[in-house]
């Protein structure tokens, strides 16, 4: 059996991970887009009323030390860490487990988007976070040119 070519050994390599940078949604080619099966977190986004509602799940963390929220430039960054150690002793013998992970996610936010305003909630391992939808902000200002 003849052996693979290097040129096919390459693109058998390169063409996924082109993939991962350029098949994003929106458009828009981005180290920091995240998939949910890289990171472990699942992120649910809805309109509710006049708010956009963006969900996240973070079982097994302790909102108050565990989780950081940021919105700048039309982005909303949502990241945790999770530290879980469990000790054991029987009968002379010892046992330890530990698992941790930081886990990030970021979403690209619509024009309409508030910036200022957001409220975040935590309850039985979903991370809700809400913010208001100004129709004006999404509103297209037309610009007249002037002749020089």
């Amino acid at each position: 059996m003849p052996e693979p070519s290097v040129e096919k050994t390459r693109g058998e390599w390169l063409e996924p991970l082109l993939g991962r940078f350029f098949d994003r949604p929106r458009g828009w080619p981005s180290l920091l887009h995240y998939d949910e099966m890289e990171t472990g977190m699942r992120v649910e986004e809805l309109v509710e009323g006049d708010e956009l509602v963006v969900r996240a799940e973070m079982p097994g963390i302790d909102p108050d030390k565990d989780v950081q929220i940021h919105v700048r430039n039309h982005m909303l960054e949502m990241s945790a860490e999770r530290r879980e150690e469990t000790k054991s002793e029987d009968k002379g013998r010892y046992r330890s487990e530990f698992r941790y992970g930081s886990f990030t996610r970021t979403v690209q936010l619509p024009p309409d988007a508030g910036e200022q305003d957001v409220k975040a909630t935590y309850k039985d391992g979903i991370l809700e976070v809400r913010m208001p939808l100004d129709k004006k902000q999404a509103e297209v200002t037309r610009i007249e040119v002037q002749r020089a």
